[in-house]
């Protein structure tokens, strides 16, 4: 049987560079939207991660919007399995986020010259569709196969 993660452990854990899987309430016409992104997370703190890159506009910018709460999960895929999700109620939705609250997400996924450039292309965006959404956990789940 896998063993619940203690508090520390499970921040610890999403604090780690992980792909994490946000899951959003549908319109209703369609059912919740799942998809991969990139993080930052601290013991203790918010959760942050952004939506509409390169002008574009995304779906789950309105979804949370509406919807004002959201679950989130990372997962060791590799055995022994481990995985976190927390549920969150979207606290700030920033449309002209500043370059170092980007960087501080793209720093962890890409080289700094690549981060770099990625936070400064999506600050600089005038279309408004870059959104750096800021989410507050309320609950956890988690479970350690390790065991």
């Amino acid at each position: 049987m896998p063993r619940t993660l203690t508090a520390t452990e499970r921040e610890d854990f999403l604090a780690e560079p992980r792909i994490g899987v946000l899951s959003v309430e549908g319109d209703g016409e369609r059912p919740p939207l799942t998809v991969p992104v990139w993080y930052a997370y601290e013991p203790g703190g918010d959760l942050a991660f952004f939506t509409g890159t390169q002008g574009r506009t995304a779906r789950k910018t309105r979804l949370l919007e509406d919807a004002g709460k959201l679950s989130f999960c990372v997962q060791q895929a590799e055995f022994p399995y481990k995985y976190v999700t927390v549920e969150c109620s979207v606290v700030k939705a920033d449309r002209s986020p500043g370059f170092d609250d980007v960087f501080a997400i793209t720093s962890r996924y890409l080289p700094e010259d690549h981060a770099q450039g990625f936070a400064a292309g999506e600050t600089g965006d005038p279309t408004g569709t870059f959104v750096l959404f800021t989410a507050r956990p309320d609950r956890w789940l988690s479970a350690d196969f390790s065991e």
